[in-house]
Order: C-alpha cells, then structure tokens, then sequence
C-alpha cells in the first residue's frame, strides 16, 4: 500500500516529466517568467484565507524573490536546474489541468501544493542559502 510520502513523490515525478522541458524554456525566458510570477501570485491570493495556503504563500514568496534576484543579476547563487524547479513548481501550480484537474472541488488543489512543497524541500539548502544572501545584503 502506497503512502502518502510515495504518493507525493510520484505526482512530483509525474510533474518533473509533464512540465521540467516547459519550465527550462520559460526560465530563459524574462517576460514568461514575470508573467507566470503574476498568474501564481494571482492563484495564490485566492486562497489566502485558507490557512494550509498562508504557509504555502510564505516559501512561494521565496521563490519568487529567488528568481527575481537572478533575472536582476544580483544573485547567482544556484544553478540553471535549481531556476528550472522553481519555475517547475510555479508552472503546476498555475496549469488548470494537470494531474488531478483544479476544477475538482478540494482535491484539485492538492497536487499543486504537493509539487511546491516538494520542489521547495527538493531546493531546501539553495533556498537557505539565498535567505541568507539576502539578509546580509539589506
């Protein structure tokens, strides 16, 4: 029997294969990245009450401000497949139907936040590292 761990980790491995190739080419790309950076800050307003998401909007930012610094060229500190999962993660989210369609009442949503919280834990040390970036840089 399949755990939830397994479970997560198999959508996350779904996702990789569906979309890795998209978010390479969006990476490269600044004006898609700013407009995918405002499709998921819009989706995630949405569902800022919803305290589960609260959490979630927190190491999105994170990301976001991640990928903002490298297209800026104020921070290099990780690499083109580390930006490629960021914008992985932002590319499930904001796609409407992807393994479990978002049109599903409740569940839809879940394997977008189980992507995001697996590419967040996935770039766990390159996030620290930019955080700590970032705090001695202000």
């Amino acid at each position: 029997m399949a755990t939830i761990k397994d479970t997560a980790e198999n959508i996350f491995q779904r996702a990789k294969l569906l979309y890795f190739e998209q978010a390479q080419k969006i990476s490269k790309n600044e004006v898609k990245l700013k407009k995918l950076m405002d499709s998921a800050s819009e989706k995630l307003h949405k569902f800022s009450s919803n305290p589960q998401v609260v959490e979630m909007i927190g190491h999105v930012d994170v990301l976001f401000r991640m990928i903002r610094a490298h297209v800026n060229g104020t921070y290099k500190g990780f690499s083109a497949k580390s930006l490629g999962m960021m914008v992985l993660g932002l590319v499930y989210f904001v796609t409407p139907v992807d393994l479990i369609p978002d049109f599903i009442p409740v569940i839809g949503y879940v394997d977008d936040l189980t992507v995001l919280l697996a590419v967040i834990k996935t770039l766990q040390s390159d996030i620290q590292k930019f955080v700590h970036w970032e705090q001695s840089y202000k």
